[in-house]
């Protein structure tokens, strides 16, 4: 979520555009026995090179209620704020993108369930450093209002508001760390402020998150730490 440039949110508000994905047209081609929208024009060659997966057998097994982090507490995200994909199959993940909510953990968790909402990020991270998963890491979430961005990075919502400094506790802090240390670790990302940065640094976004008071350089030595003990 986040605040956007020049207009400050309210707790709980929404994220603001929905998704670039709505916008690939109605028409449907059965792969498999698969759905998938396509353009109305002509079938565009990079949808289809991202639809393979979808042939039956193919797929990575699922299991509901399992996360990728462990210790995080699942809470599913409507599936109308992300959309199923195979990662890193399908597409590669090369980023993390940290976001601020805008409101308490528990607005943030409502609206990631609320369809009409249009947005929801990989996690969640409390305060007191508690971290929810709602929506895998295979799949496409929606919450960096940047189609190419939501396709290669895993998203992570922190509890507080840009402006407020107490927001970011220590807990925080060493919970995302290894949490953004874990997901470098899977996808092999470089643990650096090019490949982890905030929802600011999208292109086309109209966010500021996380905010002045988000500690980048301490976030970075905690992330390096975790990810050298993990290593």
């Amino acid at each position: 979520m986040g605040a956007k440039k020049g207009k400050p949110q309210g707790r709980g508000s929404k994220a603001g555009a929905k998704d670039a994905d709505a916008a690939v047209g109605r028409r449907v081609l059965l792969v498999g026995g698969v759905a998938a929208a396509i353009g109305t024009a002509a079938i565009a060659r990079d949808v289809l090179s991202h639809m393979w997966w979808r042939m039956p057998g193919v797929e990575k097994p699922r299991v509901a209620g399992a996360v990728d982090f462990r210790g995080a507490r699942w809470v599913s995200a409507s599936p109308a704020n992300w959309r199923r994909a195979d990662r890193p199959d399908d597409y590669a993940i090369d980023r993390v993108i940290i976001h601020v909510t805008q409101g308490s953990y528990a607005s943030a968790v409502r609206v990631f369930q609320d369809p009409g909402h249009g947005a929801a990020a990989h996690y969640v991270v409390r305060k007191d450093g508690q971290v929810t998963q709602m929506i895998r890491e295979l799949d496409v979430a929606f919450h960096a209002g940047n189609r190419a961005y939501n396709e290669r990075s895993v998203g992570i919502e922190h509890e507080g508001f840009v402006e407020s400094a107490a927001s970011f506790t220590d807990a925080m802090y060493e919970a995302s760390a290894r949490l953004t240390a874990g997901i470098c670790g899977r996808y092999g990302i470089p643990v650096d402020r090019k490949h982890i940065i905030g929802h600011v640094e999208v292109p086309g976004t109209d966010h500021t998150d996380p905010g002045r008071y988000w500690d980048w350089d301490r976030y970075m030595r905690l992330v390096r730490r975790a990810r050298t003990v993990a290593a």
